[in-house]
């Protein structure tokens, strides 16, 4: 359950960096532009967005789901 859940996340993290990217024109050609702060902001909170979700759903999908907390005596 756990890595169908991850998987989905990293699914909408792929999507808003294809949108973040979309958004700022082409990402190579536009590199420099990232740097100087010429993109929208929007592009930009796509991009990072995109970014964190792709990791949250990859750190979702690798942990171990089901842990069972013991009583101690």
């Amino acid at each position: 359950m756990r890595a169908m859940m991850g998987l989905l996340i990293v699914t909408m993290g792929v999507i808003l960096l294809l949108y973040g990217l979309d958004a700022s024109d082409s990402f190579f050609s536009n590199v420099s532009r990232l740097f100087s702060g010429a993109p929208t902001d929007k592009s930009i909170w796509l991009m990072v967005g995109g970014v964190l979700a792709v990791l949250v759903g990859l750190g979702v999908a690798s942990t171990r789901g089901g842990h069972h907390h013991q009583k101690m005596q």
